[in-house]
């Protein structure tokens, strides 16, 4: 395995609107050594057609991050894995930062930023940022990136259809807390401009504290995408 690249996994569901303007800025990853593999779920849009030229690998599998993620980590060659959401963009020199973090800590993550302009995004944003160093927990928005050993010894994402990535950092940080990068990733506030923002961070609040009561996410993913 090569300790100096990164392996950057990014699982995708009928993405042909972004795929392009995500894997474009991501080119200059590829001249440095990195590789782009592209975790697909079984898109029936022209996601794997458009993004075939951008990646290095194209893999197929299952219906789900978790599912896809594990996926794409297999098929990986480097030893350090980042988990990229594919409306998610990551910041300048963001591989020298990762392989820099990666000297003290096993794992980690940036703060976010979202994307749209309203006011209530920047508080919702500042929250989630607060509540990621304070509780050690993580979202996929965020760009998770472990070491491969690590990830492999816990087994992976845990494959349930919701909470992926909470169940995965709370296995994570059994072996130590995260690097939370003060850097910010910008991923899409579209799901909150769609389905109104208060309503979205109520939604969320509500599916997580479920989740931590003992739910079942199967049951939860039906609300979610409700």
């Amino acid at each position: 395995m090569n300790e100096t690249h990164i392996s950057i996994i990014l699982p995708t569901l009928n993405e042909a609107d972004g795929i392009v303007d995500t894997l474009h800025p991501l080119q200059v990853w590829r001249m440095r050594g990195h590789e782009i593999i592209m975790a697909d779920g079984g898109s029936d849009d022209a996601t794997v057609t458009l993004a075939g030229p951008w990646v290095d690998k194209v893999i197929r599998s299952g219906r789900g991050r978790a599912v896809q993620m594990n996926a794409g980590a297999r098929a990986a060659r480097s030893d350090i894995l980042l988990f990229l959401h594919a409306d998610t963009q990551l910041p300048p020199d963001a591989d020298a930062l990762i392989l820099d973090a990666l000297q003290a800590r096993a794992w980690g993550r940036f703060d976010v930023r979202l994307s749209g302009a309203h006011p209530l995004l920047r508080v919702v944003e500042t929250l989630m940022n607060w509540r990621s160093r304070l509780t050690g927990i993580a979202t996929g928005d965020q760009a998770l990136f472990v070491r491969r050993g690590l990830f492999e010894k816990i087994g992976g994402f845990p494959q349930i259809p919701l909470m992926e990535d909470i169940a995965l950092c709370r296995k994570l940080k059994k072996y130590g807390p995260p690097l939370c990068l003060k850097q910010r990733v910008l991923t899409s506030s579209r799901r909150w401009e769609q389905h109104g923002i208060l309503r979205t961070v109520w939604l969320m609040w509500r599916l997580r504290l479920a989740y931590a009561l003992g739910a079942d996410p199967a049951q939860l993913v039906k609300s979610y995408y409700k």
